[in-house]
């Protein structure tokens, strides 16, 4: 039995907060038994799907105050993940590129991130993954750009 009031379970919104919650709760657990946090992995991330970019320009893609990325490139660069040079057209800014080491440690995180996943989603078939999947997609997409 669960005491969740019905009032809330009828709300999509009110299950897809608490369902994420708890995932995000899970892999952040995973994540900090290696020292890291969710922001390193989306920084690995989008170096490995965007390839090099400004320091700066990476904070406004992930929505993270550039002061906060600074820190998370630093811890990054200290774990080999990644290294930072000047950017031979503008030497005011700061380019950070995935090295070797970070396209690893990205592996394995997100090995352990799809361990989560089907831990969280065992009660759904394939199928079912799928289709929650494809519309989760279309509304996250929809949705503003903004902090989380």
């Amino acid at each position: 039995m669960t005491g969740t009031p019905p009032t809330l379970a009828a709300l999509t919104t009110y299950l897809l907060s608490k369902t994420g919650k708890a995932a995000r709760g899970r892999l952040a657990a995973h994540l900090s038994g290696e020292g890291l946090r969710l922001w390193h992995m989306a920084v690995l991330a989008a170096l490995a799907d965007f390839g090099p970019q400004a320091q700066r320009d990476l904070a406004a893609r992930l929505v993270i105050d550039p002061s906060d990325m600074v820190k998370v490139i630093d811890e990054l660069a200290a774990a080999d993940c990644v290294e930072r040079a000047r950017d031979t057209a503008d030497r005011r800014r700061v380019r950070v590129a995935l090295t070797p080491a970070g396209r690893d440690r990205l592996a394995a995180l997100t090995a352990r991130a799809e361990a989560v996943q089907d831990e969280v989603l065992a009660p759904l078939d394939a199928a079912d993954r799928a289709t929650l999947h494809a519309l989760l997609l279309r509304v996250h997409e929809a949705l503003p750009a903004g902090p989380e």
